[in-house]
């Protein structure tokens, strides 16, 4: 990894300025992109998504002044996405958020325009062919996240324990353990997706990602959202700063496809 910068969401240090210190945030696969629905290719040899998560071990929460995290124990392949576009099972080391200030935007992903007032992002590597997190990191095949919309709907029985964590890492820098929580119960019913390759969407913003970003977003409570925005970009000794509008908006596709992995 680059040597560490400071960069954030804000006016001075925000994704307009990113390319300062990380040029490759104008480079030729950089995420999040706007997903144009009419624009996507049917794949017919596109596989299922296969979530393998029964036996997944959470560690912790942790507020890393940017978003929230969940991270998962990753030395053995228990916890895996297959399937989809991948030749390799990846594994599972964390998931977090990204949110806005109010419900018309927060997501990073765009669909036809429109966003969504919040996405979860599911990080998994390729534990097959790189021996760390690290390494794979920095190759083009080494990141899969899988992307999920969250809209404004009916409260989510099954995120009520994580939002309701959400006050022991209300400053940055916080962690608190947070065990035996199975992400696969923050995912929609239909694994419909689509796929390109693209990039992490915080610096360092490597070019290492293949995205499955998920048709169908589920959905959670007004009130549930509000928890997310009770979070601080700052640690306790600063200003208080509110976390929210930590997401980057979408970057030119230069070229690339889309694959949807149904027929629309």
């Amino acid at each position: 990894m680059t040597g560490h910068h400071s960069w954030g969401y804000g006016q001075d240090d925000g994704p307009s300025e990113w390319h300062r210190s990380y040029p490759i945030a104008r480079g030729n696969r950089q995420s999040p992109i706007d997903i144009i629905s009419a624009k996507a290719v049917y794949d017919p040899n596109l596989m299922p998504l296969i979530v393998s998560y029964e036996s997944c071990t959470s560690l912790n929460i942790s507020n890393n002044g940017h978003s929230v995290m969940v991270e998962f124990e990753d030395t053995d392949d228990k916890t895996v996405i297959s399937g989809g576009p991948f030749e390799n099972p990846f594994r599972l080391k964390q998931f977090h958020f990204h949110w806005g200030a109010k419900h018309s935007q927060g997501s990073e992903h765009t669909i036809d325009g429109k966003p969504f007032p919040c996405e979860l992002h599911l990080v998994h590597w390729n534990a097959r062919k790189y021996a760390t997190f690290g390494e794979a990191a920095a190759a083009p095949d080494g990141l899969a996240v899988v992307g999920v919309f969250l809209e404004i709907g009916k409260e989510h029985a099954n995120m009520n324990r994580l939002t309701d964590a959400l006050y022991m890492v209300k400053f940055k820098g916080t962690k608190a353990q947070f065990r035996s929580f199975n992400p696969k119960c923050l995912l929609p019913l239909r694994l419909d997706y689509w796929t390109y390759l693209g990039s992490l969407t915080t610096p360092p913003l490597n070019e290492s990602v293949t995205w499955i970003v998920l048709k169908e977003p589920i959905s959670i409570s007004e009130k549930q959202l509000e928890k997310f925005r009770t979070l601080l970009f700052t640690s306790e000794e600063d200003q208080r700063i509110q976390m929210v509008n930590n997401f980057r908006p979408p970057q030119p596709l230069k070229g690339r496809v889309v694959r949807a992995s149904f027929n629309a």
